[in-house]
């Protein structure tokens, strides 16, 4: 059975860095089988992250095929991915579109990703379109079944690693000073 996912969009009283108090609506996506379970879900889940009162004011149908984590990335891109089929009857090329959520640092990661992911498939894809999406977590379903606990806890592994900080490269290099003089 796949996987319905839903987007839900929270609202809630947030301490920003500074330490002012403001009211933001962050988007989350959660795997569910109705409206009434991704509510119940994700107020579930958001109970353990925000001690105030919040509220859920808008839960939609998202359209993802796939949703993909990978280690050390913090932001989500959506991923739409042609895939081409030839019709023999009209001699024509047909394109049917999914939309990949795929876990990412920037948009060339999420490319790299995608094809990583796309790697497997049979047929010809292109991938016309990727864009940091805003959601701020995913939740999948767990049914409590040991089978899927595996899976379960490897996916939140993945999403929950967090991306290793290189330092800055200091730039020693030196310019002709006649040079920069010349071209001003």
């Amino acid at each position: 059975m796949s996987a319905i996912w839903f987007e839900c969009k929270v609202k809630y009283r947030k301490t920003d860095d500074n330490g002012v108090q403001k009211i933001v609506t962050e988007p989350y996506l959660i795997d569910a089988l109705s409206y009434t379970e991704a509510e119940a879900r994700l107020t579930q889940e958001m109970s353990a992250y925000i001690s105030e009162e919040f509220k859920i004011s808008n839960i939609k149908m998202a359209n993802y095929a796939e949703i993909h984590p990978f280690e050390k990335a913090d932001r989500w891109f959506k991923s739409k991915v042609s895939l081409l089929a030839y019709d023999e009857e009209s001699g024509k090329e047909k394109k049917s579109n999914m939309y990949l959520l795929i876990q990412a640092n920037d948009v060339k990661e999420a490319f790299d990703n995608t094809v990583t992911v796309m790697n497997g498939t049979m047929g010809e894809y292109t991938i016309p379109m990727i864009s940091e999406s805003p959601i701020i977590d995913v939740f999948p379903y767990f049914d409590g079944d040991d089978d899927n606990l595996e899976q379960f806890e490897k996916f939140n592994l993945v999403k929950l690693s967090k991306p290793e900080i290189s330092e800055e490269i200091l730039d020693d290099m030196e310019f002709d000073v006649a040079l920069l003089e010349e071209r001003a």
